[in-house]
């Protein structure tokens, strides 16, 4: 009797064992798990659009202000929003349209002695709300230095680096607010958040 239970007990191990692994083999394979049919559903929503660009396709192609600098040195604003903390981040990218490689402006980090304590930045850069009649300037940290991309040097012909300026948040009833960065033309930014 005995014999027969162990004999029993291990006939059911081995078939949980083996139903644990086929489950699991099928899981790993794809095989019915619900996040597999997500991605056939926006596979497929894609190509009833044909070639139309998605929304966020769409922010990445038209940026909301292009700054022109020196010899083809563009710098793109791709966003700017408002955090719960009271920060303004504004993100972007330089760009070299030019030939050849641009030494990035030293003009870019402004003036200010603690600012330029600590190198290479875009700690000149200004945010002017003309409805409000005020002025921001860039965030800075406990030690002074400027809450943005720091450490530019040199782009390439055709690169692109992506940068951060962070600022005080304006008032909410502040929705278009002009960026000024040393050395580049001005440009008009729409703020969400």
């Amino acid at each position: 009797m005995s014999m027969r239970f162990t004999e029993r007990a291990r006939r059911r191990v081995v078939a949980l064992t083996m139903a644990g692994g086929l489950a699991l083999a099928a899981v790993g394979c794809g095989g019915g798990g619900s996040d597999d049919k997500k991605p056939e559903t926006s596979a497929s929503a894609s190509k009833g659009r044909g070639s139309a660009p998605s929304a966020q396709e769409g922010k990445s192609e038209a940026p909301l202000a292009e700054l022109k600098g020196k010899d083809g040195l563009l710098l793109q604003i791709t966003s700017a929003q408002r955090d719960a903390g009271g920060f303004l981040t504004v993100n972007g990218q330089f760009q070299n349209d030019g030939s050849g490689s641009l030494t990035i402006p030293a003009e870019l980090r402004g003036d200010e002695t603690e600012i330029l304590k600590h190198g290479t930045s875009l700690g000149g850069a200004t945010l002017v709300d003309s409805k409000g009649k005020k002025r921001y300037y860039v965030l800075r940290d406990t030690d002074g230095r400027p809450l943005t991309t720091t450490g530019l040097t040199t782009i390439q012909s055709g690169q692109t680096i992506p940068v951060f300026i962070q600022f005080p948040a304006p008032p909410t009833s502040a929705t278009d607010v002009t960026l000024q960065v040393p050395t580049f033309s001005s440009g008009t930014i729409k703020i969400s958040g």
